[in-house]
């Protein structure tokens, strides 16, 4: 987990959100497109629930399992996870 104090970059996020989600669906992180619906890519309920228990372990914010449908791509979860760290 990265120290409370470290800047956590947007890319970084986005790259380890987009590995996780590869890895879940067994494609290639280049296949995936980080503005389309995470729905649209085959990641389903149980998938996002684990993605934020990974997401708790990586960084050290507890998200509600509703957050992968709130933020439904990519690139929204990463805003809203930078956020959340920025926040602290």
């Amino acid at each position: 987990m990265p120290e409370p104090t470290a800047r956590v970059e947007p890319d970084e996020i986005r790259r380890w959100l987009s590995e996780r989600a590869a890895y879940y669906l067994e494609r290639p992180v280049e296949e995936l497109d980080p503005g389309a619906p995470l729905a649209e890519l085959g990641l389903d309920s149980v998938y996002a629930l684990t993605l934020c228990g990974d997401v708790e372990d990586r960084y050290g914010l507890v998200l509600e399992p509703s957050a992968a449908w709130d933020h439904p791509t990519l690139d929204a979860l990463t805003a809203h996870l930078l956020a959340a760290l920025e926040r602290g």
